[in-house]
C-alpha cells in the first residue's frame, strides 16, 4: 500500500527534526571538548610561546615542561596519590552510606520520616564556606589537622547524593521485593547489601563519578586542613604553582599540571560513561 502524503511528510518532519538534534549536539560537544583541545595544545607550549599568542598547533615542549614540573620542588606524584586516596575513600563511602540512608526512608515508616526528608535537603542550603570556622576549630580540638580524615569522613553524610538515590529507588524499587525477602528470611543488612545494591548500580555509579570528581576537584577545606606538603593535593598544588613569583612563573608547567591532574578524570569518565548515560536516564524517570 502507497504511504499516503501525510506519513511521507511525517516521516521528513522526524528526519528534520533529528538532524537538527544532532547538528546541535554536535556543536555543544565541540564546544565543550574544545577547550580540553586548547589544555593539552598549550601544555606543549614554552613559556615564550604562550605569551606571543594562541595557536591551534601543537608544540614540542611536551616533556620539557613535564622535566621541568617534575624535577622542580612540588612533590607532584605524592599530591597524585593524595588525591587519589582522598577521591576514592570519599566517593566509596558517600555513595555507600548515602544509599544506606535513602533506603532506610525509603523502606521503613517511622515517625519523624515526613520531618528528616526535608531536613537533609535543607542541609543543602548551607554553603560549606559558612561552617568552616567551626569545622576547623573542631579537627583542631580532636587533633586532626594535617591529616586525611576530616577530608574523607564528612563526605558519609551527602544530601546531594542522597536526594538523588532517593528519587531513584522510587522509581526503580519497589517495596514488594524488599518484602518478599523479608518473608524469606534475609536480614536487614543482607537484603540490603545483596538485593538493594546490585538494582542500584547505575544510580551508584554514577553518584561514584560525581562524589569522585568533586572531592578530586575540592580546592577549599583541603587548603584549610593540610599544610605539610608532602600531604597536599593536586589542586593545592596546582594553586601554588600558578601563585609562584614571576621570576619562577612558567605558563608551560602550569599547563602540564592541569593536564596531569585532569587525566585520571577523563579516564574514569570513558570508562563508566555508559552508566552514566543509564543511570541519568533511569534515575530522572519517577515509576
Amino acid at each position: 500500500m502507497a504511504k499516503s502524503k501525510k506519513d511521507v511528510e511525517g516521516g521528513l518532519g522526524i528526519h528534520a527534526r533529528r538532524a537538527i538534534a544532532y547538528i546541535v549536539l554536535i556543536i555543544i560537544s565541540f564546544f565543550c571538548l574544545f577547550w580540553f583541545y586548547i589544555m593539552f595544545i598549550n601544555a606543549t607550549r614554552s613559556k615564550g610561546e604562550l605569551k606571543a599568542g594562541f595557536t591551534a598547533l601543537p608544540s614540542d615542549h611536551l616533556l620539557t615542561n613535564w622535566n621541568n614540573l617534575v624535577h622542580g620542588t612540588l612533590p607532584i606524584w605524592s599530591g597524585m596519590f593524595n588525591s587519589l586516596i582522598i577521591a576514592a575513600a570519599t566517593a566509596v563511602l558517600c555513595v555507600y552510606f548515602s544509599t544506606m540512608t535513602a533506603y532506610a526512608i525509603h523502606a521503613y515508616d517511622f515517625k519523624l520520616k515526613k520531618f528528616i526528608y526535608p531536613f537533609i535537603l535543607m542541609i543543602m542550603m548551607i554553603p560549606t564556606q559558612v561552617t568552616a570556622l567551626g569545622f576547623i576549630k573542631l579537627i583542631t580540638g580532636m587533633g586532626l589537622m594535617d591529616s586525611f580524615i576530616p577530608l574523607i569522613v564528612p563526605a558519609i553524610a551527602s544530601p546531594v547524593t542522597f536526594f538523588y538515590m532517593k528519587q531513584y529507588m522510587e522509581s526503580a524499587l519497589p517495596l514488594s521485593l524488599i518484602e518478599a525477602a523479608r518473608i524469606d528470611g534475609s536480614g536487614e543488612f543482607r537484603t540490603f547489601n545483596s538485593i538493594v545494591l546490585p538494582l542500584m548500580k547505575p544510580a551508584i555509579a554514577v553518584q561514584a563519578i560525581f562524589s569522585f570528581v568533586s572531592s578530586w576537584n575540592n580546592y577549599f577545606t583541603p587548603a584549610l586542613v593540610l599544610h605539610d606538603d608532602k600531604k597536599k593535593t593536586l589542586p593545592i598544588l596546582i594553586a601554588q604553582l600558578r601563585g609562584a613569583d614571576w621570576l619562577k612563573f612558567d605558563m608551560g608547567q602550569v599547563y602540564v599540571m592541569i593536564t596531569f591532574s585532569i587525566l585520571p578524570v577523563i579516564v574514569v569518565y570513558l570508562i563508566l560513561s555508559k552508566h552514566i548515560v543509564q543511570g541519568v536516564a533511569l534515575g530522572s524517570v519517577k515509576g
